[in-house]
């Protein structure tokens, strides 16, 4: 009996083996998609590559289809901070930041992108980056961190903040000849350069809430938006500011300056904004929803293409344009 089992033993080890070293036909893995409706996404741009979408966890997206379908862009390492901006300077070349010092970079317009900076020891985002006439590279964020490449983003080095301030920087703004520039961030900051962002300067507070972004309109006229619907303009380089009269009290994140000249702003509850006096005037063009539009994009047809923090969306058009409806005033920022 005991040599019957021992052999019944080893038939079933060496049948076990077979099997474990047979081959086999391997089960398909289950459809997987990327879930684009659900992401916050902070950025779309057009490069040569297709349409580029930034966002959370580190994500990058890539459409060849004007945003029907995405797929990710490879990162060489992956550090799921969140990405706040990307800025191409050509079609093919651009920067990513983000959360913790974090700087990507990409020659392809988007399909692959390097890690040249970061830094886990400072949890600081950067919001804004730009590049300056002399070449360098300035990024800015929260508690006036600031970092300068001076070899086309390869390495960054931080520098003392502009204007020595440290409240949180939100965007760079400059004039089309990049020789007047402003900063706008936290509690009403706006700081100035008159000489290519050399030397900064705090202008006089006319606002005490956060600002989040803005534009030079020409010559000396500039426009500044932010919280709770606030929109300030200035026809004298910043030395004084008018604010743009708008009812309603929902925060703004982003523009787009059309080929037109009509200026739109959108924000919080899906509102666009738009502009045919440069920002003397706006109107509500879409409103209502829960959505909030940061980024907006034109593709080459016309239509518009919003980022949101629930993805990217093509809104809803009928023969005038987008299809306007009320805002929800219920969706605000204190």
């Amino acid at each position: 009996m005991h040599i019957i089992f021992t052999i019944s033993i080893s038939l079933i080890v060496a049948a076990a083996g077979i099997i474990a070293f047979s081959e086999r036909e391997t089960a398909p893995l289950a459809h997987s998609s990327i879930p684009i409706t659900n992401m916050n996404v902070t950025n779309v741009v057009a490069t040569s590559a297709g349409l580029v979408a930034s966002g959370e966890l580190g994500t990058i997206l890539l459409s060849k289809d004007e945003g029907k379908t995405w797929n990710m862009s490879n990162i060489d390492t992956q550090r799921y901070a969140l990405i706040t901006r990307m800025l191409f300077d050509s079609p093919d070349f651009g920067l990513a930041i983000g959360h913790e010092g974090w700087i990507l970079k990409t020659t392809d317009g988007g399909l692959n992108w390097r890690e040249v900076a970061f830094d886990p020891s400072a949890s600081d985002p950067l919001f804004s980056i730009a590049k300056l006439n002399s070449g360098q590279w300035l990024t800015v964020g929260a508690f006036g961190n600031s970092m300068v490449s001076n070899d086309n983003g390869e390495n960054w080095n931080k520098i003392a903040a502009p204007a020595a301030t440290d409240w949180h920087l939100n965007r760079l703004i400059s004039d089309d000849n990049k020789q007047n520039w402003l900063i706008v961030g936290e509690a009403g900051t706006v700081l100035r350069s008159q000489n290519g962002a050399d030397n900064w300067q705090e202008l006089a507070a006319f606002y005490d809430g956060s600002l989040y972004g803005g534009l030079h309109l020409g010559g000396s006229k500039w426009i500044v938006y932010g919280m709770r619907g606030n929109i300030f303009r200035s026809e004298d380089n910043g030395d004084s500011w008018h604010k743009i009269n708008f009812p309603y009290p929902i925060s703004l994140f982003n523009h787009l300056l059309l080929p037109s000249g009509e200026l739109l702003i959108a924000g919080q509850g899906g509102i666009v904004l738009a502009s045919d006096d440069q920002g003397e005037t706006f109107k509500i063009i879409q409103g209502g929803g829960r959505l909030s539009i940061t980024d907006l994009l034109m593709l080459p047809d016309g239509r518009l293409l919003f980022a949101t923090d629930s993805g990217v969306v093509h809104p809803a058009t009928n023969s005038t344009g987008l299809i306007p409806s009320t805002p929800n005033t219920n969706n605000s920022n204190s």
